[in-house]
């Protein structure tokens, strides 16, 4: 069944292959989508006087039949069926007779496709802020539990000043702060109704959009009939650079860990369940799981940029080319939520070494807080660093680093700022509500 179906009408099944392409596969993925938009779109024409009440009632008890399919996993797409919308019609209409062929007045698949797409990335928005604040929290309080234990601080790669596993692990928990900025920025875009603005140019219907917003729970909606066709690409490419910017704090958490776990560092651990090893190296314990995610994290980042190439020079108004958003962002999003809880998985189980720095190749770590303590006695800062430099040069220089450091400041070894990230934190999930 196509929508678009006329008399005599007869597609090449070359081309239906073609154009329909892997859409069904996705199209799974926003079927509960497209019923709850039909629900509220009908709802909204038996108010305007387009549908009975009776019509209603028989419309919404076979919707909510096909809703609890749908979310029983007893739903699929036939092969005879266009997309999810000629699906989910022609079990409307095969059930309850004319009623169901009534639906679509005053909507184009134009906008239903939108809507759908709004629901679905909506609902997605939400799973993975709280997927994100599941690590925060990990982190803030792994964070907390490891703050007296030092770590090698490293610039340029080459050894520089003490750090601490509690400023590593806040370090990217700040980081979600800053991601979850963005997802909160996608989610206002996505949140806006596009449902009755038609092929994009209103209907001559007396449709009630702000009915149908409410009943969606949009937050408000997208006015202009145009331009709420223009939204879709847009609204996709928006989440997209939200989940790159997540996707990027996990792969750099990622690689710090593959250093972390190598021999010549030792700083960090796992079980042996959680690691690998080599078929024929009986010594070796991989970080695969650290290496799949910085893969796919990376994967993530390249979203946006696909999807830009993908909508570049669309004039405004629908193009086929807005299919293919679907298979580029949506694998994305269950790649982004499953490297979350892999990484909550993971860092639960977390070993720590401790007294790394007690190792002689980081004798000279402790040189600026030597410098530091020098400028605390009255000696200008650039005299106290050739004193040091001096003492190194010559072999001369030593550190008692078991002593407290003299880090107080906001940010330091001795502070990590927790209660301010977790402020912020909780400023950001404001903005979903």
């Amino acid at each position: 069944m196509k929508l678009w179906n006329k008399e005599n009408t007869n597609t090449s099944q070359q081309v239906e292959a073609f154009t329909v392409g892997r859409d069904k596969a996705f199209d799974i993925l926003l079927a509960e989508y497209d019923v709850l938009g039909s629900l509220a779109h009908t709802e909204m024409l038996e108010s305007v006087g387009l549908l009975t009440r009776e019509e209603l009632n028989l419309i919404h008890k076979e919707l909510h039949n096909i809703l609890q399919e749908i979310r029983n996993a007893q739903f699929s797409i036939d092969d005879d069926a266009e997309d999810i919308h000629s699906q989910i019609e022609m079990m409307l209409t095969e059930r309850i007779g004319t009623a169901g062929k009534k639906i679509h007045s005053g909507r184009s698949r134009n906008d239903q496709i939108a809507v759908d797409i709004k629901l679905y990335l909506r609902a997605e928005i939400l799973n993975i802020q709280q997927e994100v604040k599941n690590l925060f929290d990990l982190l803030l309080n792994q964070s907390s539990t490891y703050k007296d234990i030092l770590l090698p601080g490293y610039t340029h790669l080459q050894i520089a000043m003490p750090s601490s596993f509690g400023l590593w692990f806040g370090a990217y928990a700040e980081s979600l702060v800053d991601d979850l900025e963005l997802l909160a920025a996608a989610y206002h875009i996505t949140n806006k109704n596009p449902l009755g603005s038609g092929a994009g140019y209103g209907s001559s219907f007396p449709l009630d959009r702000k009915k149908t917003t409410a009943l969606l729970h949009f937050e408000t909606l997208n006015y202009n009939s145009v331009y709420a066709q223009m939204t879709r690409g847009k609204t996709e490419k928006s989440v997209s650079f939200s989940l790159s910017s997540i996707a990027s704090t996990l792969s750099k958490l990622a690689m710090d860990a593959c250093l972390y776990i190598n021999q010549n560092f030792a700083f960090i651990s796992f079980p042996d369940e959680l690691t690998t090893g080599s078929s024929i190296m009986p010594h070796k314990k991989n970080p695969d799981v650290f290496e799949l995610i910085r893969a796919k994290c990376n994967r993530i980042q390249s979203i946006p940029n696909e999807l830009t190439l993908l909508l570049t020079n669309l004039p405004s108004g629908y193009h086929r080319d807005l299919q293919l958003t679907k298979e580029v962002l949506f694998p994305g999003i269950e790649e982004l939520k499953s490297c979350l809880q892999i990484t909550v998985l993971m860092l639960s189980n977390i070993r720590i070494s401790d007294n790394i720095l007690g190792d002689k190749k980081y004798q000279y770590i402790f040189s600026v807080e030597a410098v530091n303590e020098l400028v605390n006695k009255g000696i200008p800062f650039r005299e106290a660093y050739q004193q040091l430099g001096d003492l190194i040069q010559k072999g001369e220089f030593q550190f008692d680093y078991t002593k407290p450091l003299h880090h107080t400041h906001e940010g330091s070894i001795g502070n990590l700022c927790n209660d301010q990230i977790a402020h912020e934190m909780k400023r950001i999930l404001e903005k979903f509500s």
